[in-house]
């Protein structure tokens, strides 16, 4: 039972987002942006960037969405879930690009405490090709998620418990972004 008064079944952020719609709204305005804007990062990567944030600070309704998300921005196949999975599992060991695998370092490290980030991180990165932009959206990234997880968890807000149940969610996030109100997932209470 959340701490407040949520609309029941109403899952995650998106029943926090209903209590307070013009908080909501700039919110959703900067995912929007992070995750699905011009960039030369993928929406899939971005979007594997903050489930791997989601998945360190333990949200779960954050990191299987975003999940869902990332593979669903890769295709959607079983194989693009297997994906974001190894990601979450073990970034060093995944199949991900170099310069990718370096920004995830910088992500996790903003997900502890922004102080961590050294200017090695940040030359290894360069060195793998990564631009000032993905630097700066990477740490942007894990920070809002950062905020989000916290904001999802801290309210204590419902969150179904089948991790099936965000696929859909995932793909509406990939298919129609996140600047109007998302659907419940299949399974939610009502």
């Amino acid at each position: 039972m959340a701490h407040i008064a949520l609309e029941e079944g109403v899952p995650g952020i998106v029943g926090a987002f209903g209590f307070r719609p013009e908080t909501a709204k700039p919110m959703r305005e900067l995912a929007e942006i992070l995750l699905r804007g011009p960039n030369s990062l993928t929406s899939a990567e971005r979007e594997a960037i903050a489930a791997v944030v989601s998945n360190g600070n333990e949200c779960r309704f954050c990191q299987l969405s975003h999940s869902a998300a990332a593979a669903e921005h890769r295709g959607g196949r079983e194989a693009d879930y297997e994906w974001i999975e190894a990601v979450k599992a073990n970034p060093e060991a995944a199949d991900v690009s170099p310069k990718l695998r370096a920004l995830l370092r910088i992500a996790s490290k903003v997900r502890e405490s922004g102080k961590r980030v050294t200017a090695g991180d940040i030359a290894a990165a360069r060195e793998q090709g990564a631009t000032d932009v993905e630097i700066h959206d990477t740490v942007l990234i894990a920070a809002a998620f950062s905020m989000y997880n916290r904001y999802v968890d801290g309210l204590a807000t419902w969150q179904p418990e089948d991790a099936a149940s965000y696929r859909p969610m995932g793909k509406r996030m990939a298919q129609e972004g996140y600047n109007r109100p998302a659907a419940a997932p299949v399974g939610a209470r009502r």
